[in-house]
């Protein structure tokens, strides 16, 4: 069983930057591939990034390419997402998530946390 708690979200002006922290509970953190997704009002929750349990590899949603990165520290079991050139598209409630399997796919995702609220305004 995993626990996840999202923290730092907020609003923040159009180009400004947040950093996202997801902390997880429970053994084995670094057997897991994490990631973040996101979902804006009446839209589909969507993928937005993703990284391999030592860190080795990363995958990001298009749209996000650039501007975000994804990391993670097994020995605090803890992953962010440094967002940058924020923009209003951006804003949703963002989740994040924990799978053992590689690459994310569309039933990816059997632990989930609460979500923090991002909102970017123009």
């Amino acid at each position: 069983q995993v626990q996840l708690v999202e923290t730092g979200g907020g609003l923040v002006q159009a180009g400004g930057s947040l950093r996202l922290s997801c902390a997880a509970s429970g053994r084995l953190f670094d057997s897991y591939v994490m990631g973040w997704f996101r979902q804006a009002p009446g839209k589909e929750r969507e993928f937005v990034a993703a990284i391999t349990g030592r860190g080795s590899s990363t995958d990001y949603a298009d749209s996000v390419k650039g501007r975000f990165t994804i990391s993670r520290d097994n020995a605090k079991n803890r992953v962010a997402l440094q967002m940058n050139t924020l923009k209003p598209e951006d804003t949703a409630i963002y989740y994040c998530a924990a799978d053992l399997r590689w690459p994310v796919r569309t039933t990816w995702g059997r632990y989930w946390g609460q979500g923090t609220q991002v909102t970017v305004s123009s």
